[in-house]
């Protein structure tokens, strides 16, 4: 039987009843609206990237994707997902960040330890290796050690010299340091072939959609950067309650910006970062601090 057609021809997407929108909590909105038309319509009035959500309470969302379904009659049903930012933030130019944190422990070299140089609070039985000072300038000869080769600058050759102990067999190249060979001593087997150990691990992981290319060009200058508050710039990407500020001793910042990754979502940028907090502080001589 041939289809007999009658009301709306629907040769323009006709919206249904049963839109809706909701939002995020940080700023982002999301809505999905239905619509009906011929088969044979012409669909980019709605399903254009970018063209405006219909609903009164949604109009500053924009189109993102969309889904056609071809029904019985030579009929469609269009749905249309619509996502923007809610203007009652930052007057719609971004959202506040959505920051998780995971916490844990990272294999780290031993030398990197607190407590291997110098005595460090809430640690027993004093540093791992000690200073040079504490030996009266220069590391003991070891018993244990391997033997090193060592140019003499008087008789300009090398010779084999006896390797350096410090405290718990912390064996070195040199009186003065230099490279770390290892832990020699059996008699301390805690520590005895250690060279790593698990050291805390704080990264922060979050959210943010921004508007305007602009801001995410301006965010991602900051990346490898340090900061001592819970910003970046004009850009708060760290929770009021998630640990800043800078080392006392040398200043350092403590919390880096070490991934910007970016993604258009309809017309906004949806931007995944990362920030690494380091208790010691970013040194400023190799991380720019701001």
């Amino acid at each position: 039987m041939a289809r007999i057609d009658t009301g709306n021809a629907l040769t323009t997407p006709v919206q249904q009843p049963g839109g809706r929108f909701s939002g995020d909590g940080y700023g982002l909105t999301t809505a999905t609206v239905v619509w009906k038309a011929d088969q044979g319509a012409a669909l980019g009035s709605v399903t254009n990237r970018g063209s405006t959500c219909p609903l009164a309470g949604a109009s500053y969302c924009d189109s993102h994707n969309f889904a056609v379904v071809y029904d019985a009659l030579g009929t469609a049903t269009i749905t249309v997902d619509y996502v923007g930012i809610d203007p009652t933030f930052s007057g719609g130019t971004k959202t506040v960040a959505n920051t998780s944190i995971a916490n844990g422990l990272t294999a780290e070299h031993i030398t990197s330890h607190p407590n291997f140089f110098v005595t460090a609070a809430g640690y027993a039985g004093g540093p791992l290796a000690g200073m040079p000072s504490n030996f009266g300038g220069a590391y003991n000869d070891s018993t244990l050690g391997p033997v090193v080769n060592r140019y003499n600058v008087s008789t300009q050759q090398t010779v084999p010299v006896p390797s350096c102990e410090g405290y718990y067999g912390a064996c070195f190249e040199y009186g003065q340091g230099g490279r770390f060979i290892g832990f020699v001593d059996p008699d301390y087997p805690t520590v005895y072939g250690k060279t790593q150990y698990l050291a805390r691990t704080t990264t922060y992981s979050g959210v943010i959609y921004f508007a305007n290319s602009n801001d995410v060009v301006s965010l991602y200058g900051y990346l490898g950067k340090a900061t001592s508050s819970n910003s970046f710039g004009a850009f708060q990407l760290i929770p009021a309650w998630g640990p800043t500020g800078s080392n006392p001793v040398d200043g350092s910042n403590l919390n880096l910006l070490s991934q910007v990754n970016v993604e258009e979502y309809g017309l906004l940028y949806k931007v995944i970062y990362e920030i690494r907090y380091s208790n010691a502080g970013w040194d400023a001589g190799v991380y720019i601090n701001v």
